[in-house]
């Protein structure tokens, strides 16, 4: 969708929303003083936002298509929509505060040229027949062909993540979700480390894409194990790069490579509508995170950001997982099982019908 940004200037104080008109919807963002949760409200004309923060009051009226109004009590945000209907699909999101970027309540407003859809995200429909739209999402299966990714004496990487990709397109297609597939086989896309994962990385932007989730398989010390999902940004404070930089090619090409999406996270911050989008990226690595755990009974490693060149484009939601750890003396076995394979893909396909409002 192509984005019309139009900063309108407001003559209020801190607590008065930045506006901007897009194409099909028009965007408030409040700057907030910390990371807050919310809780929303919508009825007849008006949508109601409650932060466990609180804002210096202010009220006036907004003159931008879709909205009407504003105003700002304490932790209560109210905005007044021009359409009766409207606030049932407008979209609330609460981004947290990254590196210089404030933490900020961002809503979107649907406008009379399209209408935003009430979940978090509208997944963009393929069109399977003239009656019929399915939801995409692109599975990469990490590393493969030259690459192997990691190895111990359970297992390869790369089989086992193609392994739990195509056990997870098996439980998608069922029910009715477009899978695009980076590889079927063992191979990879190309030799050169770096066009290897170019070329991953542009299947997240070609067409019409819902959703896009790459699968590896972690290595540490014998005691470490678990689960952990990632979505692209800054590591977390404290953090190392090591990570990345093995996901990334490993030696000097990681190196290089998570260097140039490190630089890409910091240069986002600023960007309301890239962080918007990564903000969707986050709620389908929570949901991803959570049905793995739940359906393995894996050790609980969290929800992360880092550096990972293949999904650094912020255009499609994109995440990455590590399903555990394969240079484990207990995970290591269980993940070179096919029955403990097909929990992983089994909890992976429901997070995503979850985040695509998928039955």
């Amino acid at each position: 969708m192509a984005l019309l940004w139009t900063l309108v200037t407001l003559s209020f104080a801190a607590a008065a929303p930045r506006v901007g008109a897009h194409d099909g919807f028009t965007r408030l963002v409040f700057d907030l003083p910390g990371n807050a949760t919310s809780k929303v409200s919508a009825a007849g004309r008006s949508v109601t936002v409650k932060l466990n923060v609180s804002l210096k009051a202010e009220q006036g009226p907004l003159k931008a298509e879709g909205v009407t109004a504003y105003a700002v009590s304490g932790g209560t945000i109210t905005v007044t929509l021009a359409e009766t209907g409207s606030a049932g699909k407008t979209k609330v999101s609460v981004l947290p505060r990254s590196g210089a970027a404030a933490a900020r309540l961002v809503i979107d407003v649907p406008t009379s040229t399209a209408e935003l859809a009430s979940r978090p995200v509208t997944p963009p429909p393929v069109a399977a027949s003239a009656s019929v739209t399915r939801p995409r999402v692109v599975l990469d299966a990490g590393h493969g062909g030259v690459d192997p990714g990691m190895t111990s004496q359970w297992l390869r990487e790369k089989d086992v993540t193609l392994d739990v990709a195509l056990r997870t397109r098996a439980e998608l297609v069922k029910h009715g979700v477009d899978v695009v597939m980076v590889r079927t086989v063992d191979k990879d896309l190309s030799a050169d480390k770096r066009t290897d994962l170019d070329a991953r990385s542009r299947l997240a932007t070609t067409g019409r894409v819902s959703a896009y989730i790459s699968i590896h398989v972690n290595a540490g010390g014998p005691s470490a194990q678990g689960i952990e999902t990632y979505y692209f940004g800054q590591p977390l404070a404290g953090s190392d790069r090591s990570r990345a930089v093995q996901e990334n090619g490993g030696g000097s090409v990681g190196q290089e490579l998570t260097r140039k999406a490190a630089n890409s996270a910091q240069g986002l911050l600023g960007d309301i509508v890239a962080q918007a989008k990564l903000s969707f990226s986050r709620q389908l690595a929570q949901k991803v995170q959570s049905r793995l755990v739940q359906y393995t009974g894996a050790v609980n490693r969290g929800v992360q950001t880092d550096a990972f060149y293949v999904i650094r484009n912020p255009t499609t939601p994109a995440i990455l997982t590590e399903i555990g750890f394969g240079s484990s003396p207990s995970e290591g076995p269980r993940l070179a099982s096919a029955a403990y394979r097909e929990k992983i893909a089994q909890g992976l396909a429901r997070a995503i019908l979850d985040f695509l409002n998928t039955k």
